[in-house]
């Protein structure tokens, strides 16, 4: 062996003595992972994703992964003919584009997602919120003020909708069976209709409700960042609040961060806002002291 040979051997095992620990911490614990935005449509993410995703099933953590799906959606709409509008970033949706919502998201998402992780060497279950009754779901309600008349107004998006309960039997039993739950974010509402719901939304509720040790944001930026653009590595709810309050948070950033600390307050240990275009950013977060985004914890 070289001497280039063996300078590559030691740092990788330099590398996983480093992530030893953390093995030997979450094994048998959950990580909720939602996977969208770069990494989906983009096939050599897609690989690299569902690696790190069957990675941690084989170390004895338990990967539950809720995906999105708006850009696929919108593709599918646009070619349909169907128009979209949107109000505070969510898509009004009818009950043409609720079906077709469902579609995409529930059939050719979810199952592609599925055979990556099958082609990475792992066993995958697609599912929705629908199955086994794990996500009841309630219509959003928005109101908006006109400037003019300083009314308040009642928004009415269509069937978009949020958890109001988890039910976690459905995946409990998938993991007990060695399978990775792959979730398409569509839930039943206790009228009966079917409801599109926001996948960071979604993802929150299910790691709450697990108990998760991480829930874990992939976004397109690197995480929440000051106002020099620097990354802040670890923030508490009330650092949220005084950054929200000052502009350095905005925009929608301010849903996710929303979402994390209610999944932390509502029993996950921690939820992390990281960049799901670095390759195993993921795995740099968690099993490396560097870290790669940002950390979200209750205290």
């Amino acid at each position: 062996m070289s001497a280039s040979e063996n300078t590559i051997t030691l740092s990788k095992a330099e590398t996983l003595i480093e992530a030893l620990p953390y093995f030997q911490r979450y094994a048998g614990r959950t990580f909720v992972v939602k996977y969208g935005g770069h990494a989906m449509g983009d096939p050599k993410a897609a690989r690299e994703f569902a690696d790190d995703i069957v990675l941690l099933k084989a170390v004895g953590i338990n990967p539950v992964v809720v995906h999105g799906g708006g850009p696929q959606i919108g593709a599918m709409l646009k070619k349909l003919g169907v128009e979209s509008e949107f109000i505070d970033g969510l898509r009004v949706t009818d009950k043409a584009t609720a079906e077709i919502a469902e579609m995409v998201l529930s059939g050719a998402i979810n199952k592609e997602l599925v055979g990556w992780i099958a082609k990475a060497g792992g066993k995958a279950i697609g599912i929705s919120g629908k199955d086994g009754g794990l996500v009841t779901a309630r219509k959003v309600q928005r109101t908006a003020r006109d400037p003019e008349s300083n009314i308040e107004r009642v928004i009415d998006l269509g069937f978009v909708g949020e958890p109001s309960e988890v039910d976690t039997t459905i995946i409990d039993t998938a993991v007990a069976a060695g399978m990775i739950p792959i979730i398409a974010p569509i839930g039943a509402g206790e009228d009966g209709h079917t409801y599109n719901i926001n996948a960071d939304t979604m993802a929150g509720a299910i790691a709450a409700a697990l108990g998760a040790a991480r829930l874990f944001l992939l976004t397109d930026v690197a995480g929440v960042l000051d106002k020099e653009k620097r990354l802040l590595t670890d923030l508490k709810p009330a650092d949220i609040a005084r950054l929200r309050e000052d502009g350095t948070i905005s925009g929608g950033m301010i849903p996710k961060l929303e979402t994390c600390v209610q999944a932390v307050e509502s029993g996950c240990d921690a939820a992390v806002v990281l960049d799901g275009r670095v390759p195993h950013a993921m795995l740099l977060e968690f099993f490396t002291s560097r870290g790669a985004g940002t950390l979200i914890s209750a205290g």
